[in-house]
């Protein structure tokens, strides 16, 4: 059977795990759910550059069907790194009895795994907003976990319900949306791909009786940026139907503020409200983790270089702030980035190490981090990248930490990245124990994919990954000396 026919038969059995078993199957990261022939076929390719072995569809298309046959329960399946394992760690064993060891926790459990449905409300519907509800839709399918029931917007125009949908519909920067979107004007609803909106336009997140909509516990999403602080967004808590609340920005005062891989374990019960800090400080602090813990991070300075943004003008007028009055069309704004020293918050070994600053410029979006950085331990181009490949292969920092080493890449390259951050392997400069690292970060997408997983820890609706293993600083160690000096190259990681 050919490549394309082989890919072509994988596409309902990757729907069936999701849709039957709630498991979420994916290469290296990249989900293939309700991926196209073509798109398989480019995810196994890409797997070639990701590691030394060839991931080959004659091994791939069988271990898929295997799958389906344990009647799984909710998971998330890497099946390039579970393939991977089971050439190097099968021994005599069979496939299926590989399978059956390795997933023991999750086979013959479908449809008893304890994951419930939590209610999500986004408050806002800009940006990140929008992108939000495009993966909670996505992830709608497996009938587990976060369900996206209302979005709260103020409201713009007597057709203001037709132009949310549009603006969910089309996007400038990321594409069309991935599906059918139907608008109920009576109803005040966007069902997009079956997954009903109720569209609440309120001003006052306090006055909301959500359990008129059969909306109860909720998780309510503020991405207004409006409130930053407990005062203001406990306003959410007193709404009839709301039990926490998610802010996608830095929060002030003592509310935590969590970097999903670094201190997502800090999340109590009791932690009514939590942050999901900034994109820069979600894309700069997992790989600032990996470099401490390997070389020790004395001080640095992180400069960003980030697109523009709503808060800024198109053309020139007044503005309360700094320079951001200026057109951010036309020109490089220098601002200000309270990054650095939020990161101390997730990682408090790094409390007054590090410095920041920030220049806007004329992009819609990705944005990219310069760390600087001097270290206890020195080191070398090619030790560094190497050690940090593996880190995004096999660590627990995998969702976090991508890799990449093209000496063709742009900024636009990574739009619709669902990293935190992706290193440029090429751009990095080494001087012993100073360091110079480029991240790339899209500050839309990406983060909005950050955002998610933190909804998730919040929920308690995370499935499962498998292969469970991964890698621990030492071990990524003892492959430089394994794989010696030389760093393969990688294609985007989009």
């Amino acid at each position: 059977m050919g490549r394309e026919a082989l890919a072509e038969a994988m596409i309902p059995v990757i729907g069936r795990l999701y849709r039957e078993s709630n498991v979420v199957t994916s290469i290296h990261g990249r989900s293939l759910i309700s991926k196209s022939t073509m798109s398989i076929l480019k995810a196994h390719r890409f797997a070639r550059r990701m590691s030394k072995d060839e991931l080959l569809l004659e091994e791939t298309a069988p271990l898929l069907n295997t799958l389906a046959q344990l009647d799984l329960g909710a998971a998330a399946i890497d099946i390039a790194r579970l393939n991977q394992k089971f050439k190097s760690d099968g021994g005599d064993l069979t496939l299926e009895e590989f399978l059956r060891a390795e997933l023991a926790e999750v086979v013959g459990k479908r449809g008893a795994d304890d994951c419930t449905n939590t209610d999500v409300v986004l408050y806002g519907f800009g940006r990140i907003g929008r992108l939000l509800a495009r993966l909670l839709i996505e992830k709608a399918g497996g009938g587990h976990g976060l369900r996206l029931r209302a979005i709260v917007v103020r409201r713009g125009s007597d057709n203001d319900l037709a132009k949310r949908a549009s603006l969910l519909r089309r996007d400038s920067v990321h594409g069309p949306f991935e599906g059918t979107i139907k608008v109920d004007l009576e109803k005040d609803t966007i069902t997009a791909n079956g997954v009903q909106i109720q569209v609440i336009y309120s001003d006052n997140p306090a006055t909301i009786d959500y359990t008129a909509y059969g909306i109860h516990d909720a998780l309510v999403v503020d991405n207004t940026g409006r409130w930053r602080d407990a005062a203001g967004l406990s306003q959410h808590l007193q709404s009839k139907g709301v039990a926490r609340v998610l802010l996608t920005a830095p929060g002030k005062g003592e509310l935590k503020n969590i970097v999903h891989g670094i201190n997502h374990g800090t999340i109590l019960d009791s932690d009514k409200i939590v942050t999901a800090a900034s994109c820069t400080t979600n894309a700069i602090a997992p790989v600032l983790k990996a470099l401490n813990d390997k070389y020790g991070v004395i001080h640095g300075h992180v400069e960003t270089v980030h697109s523009f943004t709503n808060d800024q003008n198109l053309i020139d007028n007044f503005h309360q702030g700094d320079r951001r009055g200026r057109s951010a069309a036309l020109n490089m704004v220098i601002t200000e980035t309270g990054a650095a020293q939020a990161v101390a918050k997730a990682l408090p070994e790094l409390q007054g190490k590090l410095t920041g600053s920030s220049i806007r410029v004329p992009t819609p979006d990705v944005s990219l981090a310069i760390l600087n950085l001097s270290l206890e331990n020195g080191t070398t181009k090619d030790e560094v990248n190497t050690f940090l490949r593996e880190m995004s292969l096999h660590s627990g920092l995998r969702k976090q930490i991508d890799y990449i080493d093209s000496p063709e890449v742009v900024s636009t390259d990574f739009v619709g990245s669902r990293r935190a951050g992706i290193v440029d392997g090429l751009a990095t400069i080494s001087n012993d124990k100073n360091l110079v690292l480029y991240v790339w970060y899209d500050n839309e997408f990406g983060y909005s994919c950050q955002v998610v997983r933190v909804m998730e820890e919040m929920a308690g609706v995370h499935r499962p990954s498998y292969p469970a293993s991964d890698v621990t600083e030492e071990e990524a160690t003892s492959v430089l000396a394994a794989e010696g000096s030389a760093s393969p190259r990688f294609e985007p990681t989009t």
